[in-house]
């Protein structure tokens, strides 16, 4: 098969993100996932009695991934314009006839979709957490150690006033450790079982209460919170994801921007980890560009990107989007790569950063005290009050500058 984008070509993925990221996003683990979720809801059927007793156990036994006719199965979706009527005519011929007429019982397309992304997104939510631990580990270390490590505090890229390396891996920190508890937020509010039905009112296993048990059943099999209605077209939880994504690449962005700036030659006060040809020009020797940083900051670019098709994909019409959610199937993959790709790199420039203290000292000491004039604006405040002293500490700056 072909790759072309910047997420599964040899040239690019492992720059843009992890093996382990792009596997549970991959064709194979979705399709393994929408069998998961057809089997998952084969068994919640028989727990509540909706169908005959064993039927489940002998659907899992015969369905299997390494199964998959996979030409077959593209053919179809291609046809249909959705993949699981193709699977559960694979299923269905895996398994005997006896218990493949219950494949599939009471769901609809969208039911099992949405349950193979949720799941994806469960294992995705997962593996982000880990890595923003990281990153925050990394960034409590820095801001320890760099505490009392002077350098100039910069606004409109102009000095302003001191401040230390530390206070600003702080800040950078102080993003990701509420990033970190939105996650926990998301795992516990966005993590929903999808079961409802053509229309989503259950209506295909009858009047009595048989589809709530089964969905709530459903979601305790899978590992997913149940919902107090169907979602097929509310589809904030989903946004929220991946807006959650968008902003950790936000606040990765703002420390790719902040190193990027730093490590150039006329300040000198940070670079990237040193690794022999790591950011080497084709025709200048004598460069070593910021490799982790430019990635990271084109990355934010691409998840605000995603977080703007799911934020559209919620204005669904009526009972079934008729267009919008597949909106999702292009955002969902790249983000969750886009994102761990991003933490990936921001945890090698900075665990490996090369902070060169010497040059934040000369930079501070770089405009002759004129950093500090706030400072004495307002000890001269005390004598004249602040209005007369910004004019005197004004006129003295402009004088120095002159």
């Amino acid at each position: 098969m072909a790759a072309a984008t910047v997420h599964d070509t040899f040239l690019f993925r492992d720059t843009f993100g992890t093996e382990e990221i792009r596997e549970c996003f991959s064709e194979r683990s979705y399709v393994s996932k929408l069998i998961e979720a057809e089997c998952a809801l084969a068994q919640a059927e028989e727990d509540q009695g909706v169908i005959p007793s064993g039927t489940a156990k002998v659907i899992r036994e015969h369905s299997d991934v390494s199964k998959i006719d996979w030409p077959l199965l593209a053919k179809r979706a291609e046809v249909v314009g959705y993949p699981i009527l193709g699977l559960v005519e694979q299923m269905a011929s895996w398994v005997p006839h006896q218990q493949s007429g219950y494949i599939h019982w009471g769901a609809t397309t969208q039911d099992i979709m949405d349950l193979a992304s949720q799941l994806q997104i469960k294992s995705g939510i997962a593996i982000v957490e880990r890595h923003i631990d990281e990153t925050i580990n990394t960034l409590e270390s820095m801001s320890s150690k760099y505490r009392d490590t002077p350098m100039a505090g910069r606004t409109h890229l102009q000095h302003a006033l001191p401040i230390t390396f530390g206070y600003k891996c702080g800040v950078w920190l102080s993003g990701l450790r509420r990033h970190a508890e939105r996650l926990q937020q998301i795992k516990e509010r966005c993590l929903l079982v999808q079961f409802g039905g053509a229309a989503g009112t259950l209506a295909s296993l009858g009047s009595s209460n048989d589809g709530i048990r089964v969905r709530k059943r459903l979601a305790a099999i899978l590992g997913l919170k149940d919902p107090v209605i169907t979602w097929h077209v509310a589809r904030d939880t989903i946004a929220e994801v991946v807006n959650f994504l968008a902003l950790i690449g936000g606040s990765l962005g703002k420390i790719a921007l902040d190193l990027m700036i730093m490590s150039s030659n006329e300040l000198n006060e940070v670079a990237e980890p040193f690794v022999p040809h790591r950011g080497a020009s084709s025709t200048m020797p004598q460069k070593r560009n910021p490799i982790s940083s430019e990635i990271i900051l084109a990355q934010s670019k691409i998840l605000r990107a995603q977080a703007g098709l799911v934020l559209d994909g919620m204005v669904s019409d009526f009972e079934r989007a008729s267009g919008p959610w597949h909106l999702e199937w292009a955002a969902l993959p790249v983000a969750f790569i886009s994102v761990v790709g991003s933490l990936h790199q921001a945890n090698f420039a900075l665990s490996g950063l090369q902070v060169n203290a010497g040059a934040m000292k000369a930079n501070l000491e770089s405009t002759r005290g004129l950093i500090v004039a706030e400072a004495v604006m307002m000890k001269l405040a005390e004598f004249v009050g602040r209005q007369e002293a910004h004019e005197i500490v004004y006129g003295a700056a402009a004088d120095g500058i002159g």
